[in-house]
């Protein structure tokens, strides 16, 4: 049985937390309680009502979002919450009765091509995963059961994952217009089977949990940080549309040269690297003068 592990998130409101889970607690659903009464269809929200605190619950996916009434602060109070909901779902308890809860929304999943020739996105209505991961050969994606029975195709090299979609590169040895709709049936049964696409434990095997990732940015001096900050929100949200992920691996403040890791549909198309490659560097340049010269492009 895998171990639920719960961190604790804050958001942009601060009445409001987020008790983000390991794993995700709901099939695809979203559910909103404004009060104990309304809240029959989870037991772990008429729990969480018990807490006189407690204003407003709302479940979906990998977390638990909890509005708080102002008698208390949640930094008095919010790592005694997080290890309640951890020990009542480690205790086998219920996040949602299936019986009550609303019908589910059908799958659906859509292909989408991108600047890749050899990457094609495949895009659910749901969220699927809650961390981002990639895989190279089917000896690294033991940690995706997905992934695992992608690489049962014969055409397929790589498979990248992000929240609600599917990048697979193929080989040169076969057509888009031959196995599209073949990997997106595959694909939409696979996720309305209800099947894991990644094990709960793998995100943080990748180093992908948040608190790890907080960790590594702490770590980081002060330039490598703004250089983060930059790929966050300049690059990683263009790439993101087209099916593809930027990674900071290091910066050297001698040589004034950035290393990034490109993933997904970034990786392994030579106009699209250079172009890519010189976009960043561009944009480090300007944002970052006398700081950064040149920015070296890795192909995950």
């Amino acid at each position: 049985m895998n171990t639920f592990k719960v961190s604790v998130q804050e958001t942009s409101n601060n009445n409001i937390i987020k008790f983000e889970v390991n794993q995700f607690i709901t099939k695809n659903q979203s559910f909103e309680f404004n009060n104990i009464d309304e809240a029959k269809p989870s037991p772990l929200s008429q729990q969480l009502f018990y807490l006189p605190f407690v204003k407003k619950v709302y479940i979906s996916g990998n977390f638990i979002a909890v509005e708080r009434y102002n008698i208390v602060e949640w930094e008095d109070v919010q790592d005694e919450v997080a290890e309640q909901i951890e020990a009542y779902l480690n205790d086998g308890g219920i996040v949602i009765n299936e019986a009550e809860a609303p019908k589910k929304i059908p799958v659906t999943v859509y292909a989408e091509a991108t600047p890749n020739p050899s990457v094609m996105k495949f895009v659910a209505n749901k969220k699927i995963v809650t961390n981002l991961c990639e895989f190279t050969s089917i000896d690294e994606a033991k940690l995706s059961p997905l992934a695992t029975e992608l690489f049962h195709f014969p055409f397929v090299k790589g498979v990248f994952i992000e929240e609600n979609y599917v990048s697979i590169t193929k080989y040169d040895i076969t057509e888009w217009q031959d196995i599209t709709i073949q990997l997106r049936e595959f694909i939409k049964q696979f996720i309305e089977s209800g099947k894991q696409v990644v094990l709960p434990e793998a995100a943080e095997k990748l180093e992908q949990t948040t608190k790890q990732k907080d960790s590594n940015f702490e770590a980081l001096d002060d330039v490598s940080k703004q250089i983060v900050n930059i790929l966050e929100e300049y690059i990683k949200p263009a790439v993101a549309s087209d099916g593809g992920n930027i990674q900071f691996l290091s910066y050297d403040k001698d040589t004034k040269y950035v290393s990034v890791l490109l993933q997904g549909a970034c990786s392994g198309c030579p106009s699209s690297t250079f172009t890519l490659k010189n976009g960043i560097e561009n944009i480090l340049k300007q944002m970052l003068p006398d700081k950064v010269d040149a920015v070296e492009a890795i192909n995950g």
